[in-house]
C-alpha cells in the first residue's frame, strides 16, 4: 500500500517524504524481528540479517519502479547534462530514504534495550548481532571478542599514515561499489540490500558513539554522516548505473543508438561515483577527526 503512495514520480517531486518512508520501514523491521524472533533460540541468531531483509522487502517495489523510471529517461533524453539533472532527482529521494533508515536503526539501537516490558534487555544482540560483529572487526580486530562483549570500542587507526588510510578506505569503498554494481546489474533493484546493510552498520556505530544515550544521538549522526552521506550517495549512483543497464537489457533497449546512449550514461554515473568515493575518503581521514 505504501509503495502506491510513494511512487518514483512523487518521490522525485517531494524527495524529503522518503525520509519518513525509510524511518517507517526500518522501525517496522526492528519491531517484527524484536517481537517475533527475539525469543526464538534459532532465528534470533540471524536477527541482524532478518532486520535488513525485511527492510529490503519493503523497499523492493519502490526501487524497481524507480530504476525503471530512470531507464525511461535514458531512452527519451539525449543530452548528458539534462540526463544527469534528471538522475539527481532520484538520487535525492534515495538519500532521504537512506537517512530515514539510519535514524530508524539508530533510535532502535538506543531505545529498544530500555523498553524491557516489550523486549529483552539483550535485544540489540538480536537485532544488530551481525552489524556489531562487523563494527568490531573493522574498529578493533585485535580484541574482537572483548569488543563483541562491550558492543563497540573507539576506532583503532594504528601507526598508518593518513595517505595510506585514505587509500585503504578508498580501496574498501571501491570494493563495495563493485559489489553494488554487480548486484544491481544482475538483480536490478537488489542493490538496495547492500545499501540497507550499510545503513544498519552505520547506525550501530552511531549508537556506540552515543553510548546508548538519546541525548548524544545528534553528535553521533554528525560524526558518521559527515563522510557517510557522500559515500552512500556514491553507492546509490552506482546502483542506478547498474540498475539502468539491467532494466535496459530486460526491455531490449540496448540496440542501435539507444544502446550507446544508455551505456554512456551508465559509465558517466560510475565515474562520478568513483570520484565521490575518493572525496569521501579524504573527508573521513582529514576532516572528520578534526571535530571528533
Amino acid at each position: 500500500m505504501i509503495e502506491m503512495l510513494f511512487n518514483p514520480k512523487r518521490a522525485e517531486r517531494h524527495p524529503w517524504e522518503m525520509f519518513f518512508v525509510g524511518l517507517l520501514y526500518s522501525i517496522i523491521s526492528l519491531l517484527i524481528v524484536g517481537v517475533i524472533f527475539a525469543r526464538d533460540s534459532v532465528l534470533s541468531q540471524y536477527g541482524g540479517i532478518l532486520v535488513v531483509t525485511f527492510t529490503v522487502v519493503c523497499c523492493l517495489p519502490f526501487m524497481y519502479y524507480l530504476i525503471k523510471f530512470e531507464e525511461d529517461k535514458d531512452v527519451q533524453i539525449s543530452q548528458n547534462g539534462r540526463l544527469l539533472k534528471e538522475h539527481s532527482k532520484a538520487l535525492r529521494a534515495l538519500m532521504w530514504l537512506f537517512l530515514g533508515f539510519v535514524l530508524g536503526f539508530s533510535l532502535g539501537y538506543i531505545l529498544m534495550p530500555q523498553m524491557t516490558i516489550l523486549f529483552p534487555s539483550s535485544i540489540n544482540e538480536v537485532n544488530f548481532n551481525a552489524q556489531i560483529s562487523v563494527f568490531c572487526a573493522i574498529n578493533n580486530p585485535s580484541n574482537y571478542n572483548q569488543c563483541i562483549q562491550q558492543y563497540g570500542l573507539s576506532p583503532v587507526t594504528g601507526n598508518a599514515t593518513k595517505s595510506l588510510l585514505v587509500m585503504n578506505i578508498f580501496a574498501n569503498n571501491i570494493g563495495v561499489l563493485i559489489f553494488t554494481l554487480i548486484f544491481s546489474l544482475v538483480l536490478g533493484a537488489g542493490a538496495i540490500f547492500i545499501l540497507v546493510w550499510n545503513a544498519s552498520v552505520i547506525s550501530v556505530a552511531i549508537g556506540v558513539f552515543a553510548k546508548n544515550n538519546i541525548i548524544n544521538l545528534p553528535m553521533g549522526l554528525l560524526r558518521y554522516l559527515i563522510h557517510g552521506i557522500p559515500e552512500i550517495a556514491a553507492y546509490f549512483v552506482g546502483a542506478l548505473a547498474g540498475g539502468i543497464v539491467s532494466v535496459a537489457i530486460i526491455r531490449r533497449d540496448l540496440q542501435g543508438e539507444r544502446m550507446w546512449r544508455i551505456l554512456q550514461d551508465a559509465l558517466l554515473l560510475i565515474i562520478i561515483s568513483v570520484i565521490i568515493l575518493f572525496l569521501s575518503a579524504l573527508v573521513e581521514v582529514f576532516i572528520t577527526p578534526q571535530f571528533f
